[in-house]
């Protein structure tokens, strides 16, 4: 799945008039650049949310054929689920299989193919990209790799749903894989963060750590790393 509904409001005035998705970079939209990605690990479905100047991704994905694959629209526009409610509205597609989650507004050469390999051999609920870097939220890991909570840098919110011995702060990375199974720990609620759908399911489940530090990673909904997603683009390999 897609992510591809979000506002854009951190990249505003490039917002004003277009999602957030098709911002380009290095002439490509960040939707294109994430379907050539999925299509490079061999992926040939894909699930994409809309909301925000949502008729443009339609047309988008018209005007190029759906890029040769099999794309499914999750339409909010209506109502702008949030990245729980999105994935909930999306459920019926996902009930099969283990799948991968992608924000449109990560760049990132992470190998996806290895990160959902991890997914199928260890089978946990959730296997969750993190790296060490600096941001105001952090997801808490045991010793062993598995989610134990989260916390807030600045503020000092801890949410603990794994007590250990030690926590390890990582930051989320945006990419992650779930086994169908997540479903079943979401609320009744229309709205609502995954990330609190991850601290109730730690609590008897196993989400684990996906360490990617050596690749690269920007977060392009940030105009700051616009600059330095336009050099990193040719880092990026493409289907």
């Amino acid at each position: 799945m897609l992510f591809a509904a979000g506002l854009g409001t951190r990249l505003r005035p490039l917002t004003n008039d277009k999602p957030k998705a098709l911002v380009e970079v290095g002439g490509m939209p960040l939707l294109e650049i994430a379907i050539r990605r999925l299509m490079y690990f061999g992926c040939r479905d894909i699930m994409v949310n809309i909301h925000h100047f949502g008729q443009q991704i339609l047309d988008f994905l018209e005007a190029n054929e759906n890029f040769g694959v099999n794309i499914t629209v999750s339409d909010e526009r209506n109502q702008l689920l949030d990245t729980g409610g999105g994935l909930k509205k999306a459920a019926w597609f996902f009930q099969d299989a283990p799948f991968l989650v992608h924000n449109t507004d990560i760049l990132s050469n992470i190998d996806l193919r290895a990160l959902f390999q991890a997914h199928l051999l260890e089978a946990p609920l959730a296997t969750l990209s993190v790296r060490k870097r600096q941001t105001s939220r952090y997801l808490l890991f045991d010793d062993g790799g598995r989610l134990s909570g989260w916390c807030h840098a600045r503020t000092g919110e801890e949410r603990i749903c794994r007590p250990a011995a030690h926590y390890h702060p990582l930051a989320f990375s945006g990419i992650y894989v779930l086994s169908p199974g997540i479903f079943s720990y979401m609320p009744d609620e229309e709205v609502f963060s995954i990330i609190d759908v991850f601290l109730q399911a730690g609590q008897t489940e196993t989400l684990l750590a996906y360490r990617h530090d050596d690749s690269l990673w920007l977060d392009v909904g940030k105009p700051a790393a616009l600059e330095q997603a336009q050099e990193a683009i040719g880092e990026i390999a493409l289907g």
